[in-house]
């Protein structure tokens, strides 16, 4: 779900609100991070009676596309199995019939729900008979392997996954024998490291299995195999395949001794890391950065120090503690110092947190007597506003919750500490390595004991710059925030007495009602959600941490509910929860009787009701493209609900920008680049979005391709094409033995196309090798070592085009 944006629009500080990822556990506040192309990231935790995470427990980065590798069970913000239609096709299936309906299924609609299944049905579906014949299937269908999904491996691989995560039967000898010659045929498969979008799908699948199976160990070569073929030419799914083998690496340690592991494994990480290094500029820096903590991780080996020592020097030695290079320092020195911290004077990381303190934060400015700000870069203004829009907050809060200010009964917390660091990536690892926390969400508060007089709670967060330079913002402040107050004056002890009995729909509810009402905006989300009348209002005095609307949208929608509707009642659950007689609260509201009056609260709300006058709703920013060569023409489809748009602003991604509405630009090179758009409306609110473009290699001036109309061949185009909506343009292309790299690439005219491959048959939209697909014609495909002979090439038709260009090159 898309979560608004805000910023510093008229002096007043805006932050985006708080979000929960299912699994959440009861200890976590979780919040997702600014939203990034193609991502999903795992969200912000809330850990009241904090411990700091050793290095050693402390998961590999993720990417920005990798959206669930921090934990080896599930795909995350699945739907659920109840809204799928085809779940009774795979629920409880054996034999024959269960491999057809898995082959079948869609993997987002019908398998990732799987992952959540009932123990009842998960025990009916996930027996060892039917693992084995899923296993055995897979096995047989692995040794022909074709480089891409199109014999359902992807969905044999997943289904696999969800019964090792439910675990819901004991598995024996036989399964992991199975299993294992499915690890063996996949990847000993040539075609399982063919550089496409489509394989990378399958193969990072296939890495998450031996996680899954918990089979590191013995598998370990596919790892150093994955890292010595990266290259960085891959796409988002090779990359993340190769960033799994990392997982493989941290995870081994808990499954055994790597003592005695081959020495190329290690080697393997230190070369990595040399030969990437240019990466720590860009935004795949993680990869190199896991290499050097892994690496760092065979220190624990005493038997191998002498090794593993003079590789690890090697990296810090190149690297800095501050600096695009500083996050490879940072984790590779936190790991060396767990296991070798006596000899950290040799690679000269001793006194490190004071030391990373000291580098990453240093500034130091008291917003009041109880409120400081920590911050790396914040300027004297942003710190002036951030201080203006917390203080203000101060007195919204009360005036909501009606406490006079007073704090519960034995809170002993004197002041607020909030820790900002300049970026995401500067987060990632400065916060893990002075603070000990999990970095791969979007902050995290910590309470620590407000019992201890003297306590200092605090949270710890960065700036979200997507949308500079029209704006910038501290990433949920203001719902963390809410938090804070709420944990001070109106929930007695910490967050986990708290969590007792079921309290989420308040703890949640208020910071989204205070979040988006003190910052006026609507909260579209939930007034949307409303209007589908999901839940009782009975039912959400019982939510627990698991479900990112039912926590979020409608714990808002409970909490506005109640104050607005039942404000007494408000009053005698608070003075429950501040005294912390958390069964008599839970007794007083499981004894209300408000699900119909709530139900038609529901209808008036989705019909504006919850809408005030001086809410502003945030705009929406998307745009279309059409390219001509290198010069694309960008066309905004950007809107404000409830007036007009007052700013633009486009990053083109080569350093060159624009504040026009409708800009052409012209690239001075062919190849891929990101584009960002970024909206004001006329009430300050913001609004942006990163879109991928592609500029046609050579577009515009090679020949166009002569014979056959539909044959395409080397460095040439065909031009002029046209195709009716739904409809497909033909092509074919007779490729030599040899070609190196193959590429395809569609660009101009009007309308909308997509652009697919097949390297057997002709390309249709359910029968295709490789596409490139969006809003557009501009589009690109590239094909590492096509073999010799007919490659077919088509052009389809999401609305009629016509005057379109497919060039192709080799």
């Amino acid at each position: 779900m898309r979560i608004p944006l805000a910023g510093v629009i008229a002096g007043a500080l805006m932050v985006s609100s708080l979000i929960t990822a299912p699994g959440a556990q009861a200890r976590q506040r979780v919040a997702p991070p600014p939203p990034a192309p193609a991502a999903t990231e795992a969200p912000a935790g809330h850990h009241p009676g904090h411990k700091r995470l050793s290095p050693s427990q402390y998961p590999p980065l993720t990417g920005t596309g990798d959206d669930d590798l921090a934990e080896a069970h599930r795909p995350k913000d699945t739907p659920s199995l109840k809204a799928s239609a085809c779940s009774d096709d795979i629920v409880g299936k054996t034999g024959a019939a269960l491999v057809t309906a898995v082959k079948a299924a869609d993997i987002r609609t019908c398998l990732n729900p799987l992952f959540d299944l009932t123990p009842a049905d998960a025990r009916r579906t996930f027996t060892e008979s039917q693992m084995l014949t899923i296993a055995r299937d897979l096995r047989a269908t692995a040794g022909s392997y074709p480089g891409d999904n199109s014999t359902s491996v992807q969905q044999l691989i997943v289904f696999l996954r969800a019964g090792y995560y439910t675990q819901a039967n004991p598995y024996g000898p036989t399964l992991l024998s199975e299993v294992r010659g499915v690890f063996d045929t996949f990847f000993s498969s040539s075609r399982a490291y063919t550089n496409t979008d489509e394989n990378g799908a399958v193969l990072k699948e296939a890495v998450w299995l031996i996680v899954n199976a918990q089979d590191e160990i013995r598998n370990i070569g596919v790892a150093t195999r994955l890292l010595n073929a990266y290259s960085t030419a891959y796409g988002v799914n090779m990359r993340d395949a190769v960033n799994r083998a990392f997982e493989l690496y941290w995870r081994s340690h808990t499954r055994g001794s790597m003592a005695q592991s081959d020495p190329a494994i290690r080697t393997a990480l230190r070369d990595f890391a040399v030969r990437n290094f240019g990466l720590l500029n860009g935004d795949n820096y993680f990869l190199v950065v896991n290499a050097g903590k892994e690496l760092a991780g065979f220190l624990r080996y005493g038997q191998l120090r002498n090794t593993v020592t003079p590789l690890v020097r090697d990296l810090l030695n190149r690297s800095r503690i501050t600096g695009p290079t500083a996050a490879l320092w940072v984790s590779t020195a936190l790991v060396t110092n767990e296991y070798d911290g006596g000899a950290c004077s040799s690679y000269g990381t001793c006194d490190l947190t004071n030391r990373l303190t000291d580098a990453a934060l240093p500034i130091s400015h008291p917003c009041s007597p109880t409120l400081t700000i920590r911050a790396q870069e914040l300027t004297p203004a942003q710190l002036s506003s951030t201080c203006t829009s917390l203080l203000n907050q101060d007195a919204a809060f009360h005036s909501i919750v009606k406490d006079n200010g007073q704090p519960v009964p034995d809170d002993h917390t004197v002041r607020l500490e909030i820790s900002v660091f300049d970026t995401k990536r500067d987060y990632s690892f400065y916060a893990w390595g002075i603070y000990g926390i999990d970095t791969d969400n979007g902050g995290m508060s910590l309470e620590y004991d407000p019992s201890q007089p003297g306590n200092v709670a605090r949270f710890i967060c960065y700036e979200q710059d997507r949308e500079k330079p029209l704006y910038w913002e501290i990433w949920n402040l203001n719902h963390e925030y809410t938090h804070y107050l709420d944990a001070k004056y109106n929930m007695h002890g910490d967050f986990d007495e708290g969590m007792s009995t079921p309290t989420v729909w308040w703890v949640e509810g208020l910071a989204e009602y205070i979040s988006y009402g003190y910052r006026k905006f609507a909260y579209t989300a939930a007034i949307n959600a409303a209007g589908q009348h999901t839940y009782k209002l009975s039912q959400l005095f019982d939510t627990v941490y698991g479900d990112n609307a039912r926590t979020y949208n409608w714990g808002y929608l409970a909490v506005r509910y109640m104050l607005d509707k039942h404000p007494a009642d408000v009053a005698r659950v608070l003075g429950y929860y501040r005294t912390g007689d958390w069964n008599a609260a839970r007794t007083f509201l499981k004894g209300l009787d408000y699900d119909a009056d709530f139900d038609a609260w529901l209808t008036a709300c989705a019909a504006g009701a919850c809408k005030a006058s001086d809410e502003n709703m945030l705009p929406t920013a998307d745009f279309t493209v059409t390219a001509s060569g290198t010069a694309l023409s960008f066309t905004s489809t950007a809107a404000d609900p409830d007036g007009t748009l007052a700013q633009y602003y486009w990053d083109f991604g080569d350093g060159t920008t624009s504040t026009t509405a409708n800009p052409v630009k012209s690239y001075s090179s062919p190849g891929a680049y990101t584009v960002k758009l970024v909206v004001l409306d006329d009430k300050g609110a913001p609004w942006g979005v990163f879109k991928p473009v592609t500029v046609p290699a050579a577009g515009g001036t090679v020949p166009e391709c002569t014979g056959d109309t539909r044959a395409l061949g080397k460095n040439c185009k065909r031009g002029n094409l046209s195709v009716g909506q739904g409809q497909y343009a033909y092509l074919f292309i007779y490729l030599p033995a040899g070609v190196g790299t193959l590429t395809v690439a569609s660009s101009g005219g009007t309308g909308d196309v997509d652009l697919y491959y097949n390297a057997s048959t002709w390309a249709t939209t359910s029968s295709y090798t490789q596409r490139a697909t969006g809003s557009g014609n501009a589009h690109t495909l590239t094909v590492a070592n096509p073999a010799a002979g007919y490659r077919y090439i088509s052009l389809y038709g999401v609305a009629a085009a016509s005057g379109v260009t497919v060039t192709t090159t080799y």
